[in-house]
């Protein structure tokens, strides 16, 4: 479609449709995210029974914290997979880097799942775990924020919202897809047979599934054009990220404040609930699962409401409303199975709209050519500092009868997040979108 026709489109309040290519390159970039975010929230959901497994057992809680500093150190690899794999997206183009994340992913999900344990080969199991999560920091520091810059680039202009959805959607089947597999696994082998060898099944199905991405990857459209690409130095594309480094900052808080709100409610509370209160495993994987069809659902609402509308003035209503809505959480504060479902699903509308937007709101504050580099940074840089370290910060304060904290250090994030996305916008403007 024409720029012309297009604005016409616009114009008339007529949506530009999407032509079969798009929507196979929707469908490729989507599963990536799906892949992306059960390979984490697996990891998230299953540490109770990973870190004895990885580390000295002594301590159950002292395994399970070892098992998310390791879950945390993945996080801090992000800004590097940014900066690295970034810069290669804006000088080589989209789809090739695209089709690399998801096979590092993969593999090293397969390479999880087959380890051997601590009783086996000792301190080597460890190792190679933290490895295994490094390369997977590495590759979706670009994953997230590449695949939605390059969803972005492949609909018309307007479609911005949509875009939004979809790819939150994916998101979402990928978290509800991890609780889903880990409930299932639960239920079908047992507590015991999960603790002994039953946490591999969700893996190895992680890795099946991301060969499938890798083949569907391979028919990408490229939205970089040639010119684009021929002058396009990597000086001067961090010249550009450096020249618009007031987004990059926004960009950090925007996601940071995100991931912390989705991360104590995906892992956190989760994890708190089985290793800090003993609840049933069974019943908690049955509530996150009940959780991720909330959040799939409703990513397909915000999809159709959103679209044509301003993302903008959307992020700043759905992010302010973080900032009470994240206390909901100190009901949580001991053991009860009712507790836990009426936080954790009180507090799912709010995070399904907070985690549909943020995406597009972060690639909408970089110019096209820098957009791989720009993103990935801040993208990488907000998970690492504050979405990464969010499980293990919220059961470490519960385990020193400090959980209040918590609520408060996320809705301080939230609030700045909405300053400097303001600052940066009337710095920078915004490139997509309205």
């Amino acid at each position: 479609m024409t720029d012309t026709a297009v604005k016409i489109d616009l114009e008339s309040g007529r949506k530009s449709r999407l032509s079969p290519e798009v929507r196979r390159g929707l469908l490729g970039l989507g599963l990536g995210n799906t892949l992306e975010w059960y390979d984490w929230m697996v990891f998230g959901l299953l540490s109770a029974f990973i870190g004895p497994k990885f580390f000295p057992s002594q301590d159950p809680v002292a395994a399970t914290l070892s098992a998310l500093a390791v879950f945390a150190v993945g996080f801090a690899f992000r800004p590097l997979g940014g900066i690295m794999l970034g810069t290669l997206a804006d000088r080589i183009g989209r789809r090739r880097v695209m089709l690399w994340s998801i096979m590092m992913m993969a593999g090293t999900t397969l390479i999880i799942a087959l380890c051997p344990t601590y009783d086996q080969i000792g301190a080597a199991a460890g190792v190679i775990l933290l490895v295994c999560r490094i390369i997977q920091g590495i590759s979706t520091g670009v994953e997230a924020p590449l695949s939605t810059a390059h969803a972005v680039e492949l609909v018309p202009e307007g479609r911005e919202g949509f875009v939004a959805g979809i790819i939150s959607f994916y998101v979402n089947a990928g978290i509800l897809l991890a609780s889903l597999v880990s409930y299932l696994s639960s239920l079908m082998l047992g507590g015991a047979v999960m603790a002994d060898w039953g946490w591999r099944v969700p893996f190895i199905v992680g890795a099946a599934f991301g060969f499938v991405v890798v083949y569907l990857r391979r028919t990408l459209p490229e939205t970089m054009k040639p010119e684009e690409l021929a002058d396009n130095s990597a000086k001067k594309v961090w010249g550009g990220v450096r020249k618009h480094w007031l987004s990059v900052l926004a960009i950090t808080f925007v996601v940071g404040a995100a991931q912390a709100y989705n991360y104590a409610w995906n892992t956190g509370l989760p994890t708190a609930a089985r290793s800090g209160f003993k609840e049933d495993a069974t019943a908690v994987f049955a509530l996150t699962t009940v959780l991720g069809v909330v959040l799939v659902i409703g990513s397909l609402i915000i999809s159709k409401v959103c679209d044509g509308k301003s993302i903008s003035k959307w992020f700043l209503i759905t992010r302010a409303l973080a900032i009470p809505s994240v206390f909901l959480m100190l009901m949580y504060v001991k053991p009860g199975i009712a507790g836990f479902a009426a936080v954790l699903l009180g507090g799912s509308v709010v995070l399904v709209l907070n985690m549909t937007l943020y995406n597009v709101v972060c690639s909408s504050l970089m110019p096209k050519t820098i957009r791989g580099a720009g993103t990935a940074l801040g993208y990488g840089l907000g998970v690492a500092l504050f979405g990464g370290t969010a499980s293990y910060l919220l059961v470490w304060l519960q385990s020193v009868n400090a959980s209040w904290i918590f609520p408060v250090y996320v809705a301080v994030l939230s609030a700045l997040s909405i300053v400097f996305y303001l600052l940066a916008r009337k710095k920078n403007g915004i490139f997509i979108g309205r």
